[in-house]
Formats: C-alpha cells, sequence, structure tokens
C-alpha cells in the first residue's frame, strides 16, 4: 500500500511484513485467487542478472479498492482529534 503502482517480490514483502515463507506465499496465493493480486515473472534474463526471475506481485483495482476499505477505518482512528485532558505520550 505505501506505492500500489510499484510491483513487489515475495522476498521484500517478507522483509517488509516480518513473516516467514510459509505465510507470505500461501497468503499472496490466496489473495491471488480472490482477484486482489496478478503475479507474473520477472522478465529479466537470468543469465545477464545472475539470478533466476523473480516472481513479482500488484494489487489489482479489486485489491486496491478491498485494501483501502480495509485501511479506512485505522486512518480515521488515526486522524481522529485527541479529546481534551488526553495525555501525549512522554518522548525518550
Amino acid at each position: 500500500m505505501e506505492d500500489p503502482s510499484e510491483p513487489r517480490y515475495g522476498l521484500q514483502l517478507m522483509d517488509r511484513t516480518g513473516s516467514k515463507s510459509g505465510t507470505i506465499y500461501p497468503a499472496l496465493h490466496r489473495l491471488e485467487s480472490e482477484g486482489w493480486l496478478r503475479s507474473w515473472s520477472e522478465p529479466v534474463d537470468s543469465s545477464v542478472v545472475g539470478r533466476p526471475a523473480r516472481r513479482l506481485y500488484a494489487l489489482t483495482p479489486t485489491g486496491l479498492a478491498a485494501a483501502e476499505g480495509a485501511l479506512a477505518p485505522f486512518r480515521e482512528a488515526v486522524a481522529a482529534p485527541r479529546p481534551q485532558g488526553t495525555l501525549e505520550p512522554r518522548s525518550a
């Protein structure tokens, strides 16, 4: 969601979320089967880049709308003004 137009590969998502491969790849597969993601093989020559082609994932318009809807309550809670008398957290 940081940049929905930018495709990501599995290892990036694992690093970003702290999830392990046994968690992230089944989730990606499920999201793709539900139409929220699309995936494709990176169009590179493995011998030129020195590694296998990566599997890239990107949100579909359906996935983006669903993700925005799921995040909306959290964004609203963060943006809500604090009631009078609420203490601010101390900085260390």
